[in-house]
């Protein structure tokens, strides 16, 4: 995401981020999820595609609004955050619970499994599958995943996601603040652009003064004498007494002269 030109701050890219791949996933398998366990006349199967929806939502908007309010990135993506940590993730939970099916604890083996192989769209060196065997293998695979696993299987792999999801989003609000503590917002950048501007047309406005002054001020000649350039001086005395004249830069070793118009004088 490279820095736009003019006041705007940095904006967009949000497509590459893996927060938004892996909400993205999770929006595209809970929609799955539901369809397969959940009623779809009741309140609860609408109630977490909307959740995980506001999870993939909120993290491209955020980034939208970073062209002009930090403020409204960092509360967008905190959003997005809660949408999958503070609501999704306990429709998964209540699933299981309600159902008497097995809440994976946080270390055990085959929840340790699922969280490393999501960390990959697709993870590397898995081993031969059994036939007739359903198992995850990546981030692009949770769809599939969910589609034909046991739901014990496919609800624990959503929690594994959604909390994977979680954690990004709370590493990116941490680092937008950073970066705004450090950079600041929209308002320093716009002034700090009108600062710049300013300096640039004062300085152009100065360099056209210095060539004007420069082009009106006549080119020194050289001394008819000695060769080396005149300074420009006013008489003093005598007939010419406030004329101007040309003088040797060499005076008073050398004396030479030249009238204002260029033409020499001998002493």
């Amino acid at each position: 995401m490279n820095p736009p030109p003019g006041p705007l701050l940095p904006h967009g890219g949000y497509r590459h981020l893996r927060s938004y791949k892996v909400a993205t996933a999770i929006y595209d398998a809970t929609v799955v999820f539901c369809d397969r366990f959940i009623e779809k006349r009741s309140r609860t199967h609408d109630q977490m595609v909307q959740a995980a929806r506001s999870g993939v939502r909120n993290i491209s908007e955020g980034s939208g609004a970073a062209a002009t309010s930090r403020k409204s990135e960092m509360l967008l993506t905190n959003v997005a955050r809660a949408s999958l940590a503070d609501e999704l993730l306990q429709d998964y939970q209540s699933f299981l619970t309600q159902r008497g099916l097995r809440v994976w604890l946080k270390d055990a083996p085959a929840t340790l499994v699922m969280r490393e192989r999501l960390k990959h769209d697709v993870a590397p060196n898995l081993p031969p599958a059994r036939p007739g065997t359903v198992r995850l293998t990546g981030l692009a695979g949770l769809v599939d995943f969910v589609a034909q696993a046991e739901p014990e299987l496919a609800a624990n792999a959503m929690l594994c996601a959604v909390n994977q999801a979680a954690y990004l989003l709370r590493r990116q609000v941490e680092s937008q603040g950073r970066d705004f503590v450090e950079h600041g917002g929209f308002t320093e950048s716009l002034y700090a652009a009108r600062v710049q501007a300013r300096g640039a047309q004062k300085s152009d406005q100065s360099d056209r003064s210095d060539q004007s002054d420069k082009s009106a001020q006549p080119a020194a000649p050289a001394c008819p004498l000695c060769g080396r350039p005149m300074r420009q001086r006013t008489a003093k005395s005598g007939p010419r007494t406030g004329q101007p004249f040309w003088g040797c830069s060499a005076y008073p070793e050398c004396r030479g002269l030249r009238n204002s118009s260029d033409h020499p004088h001998p002493l």
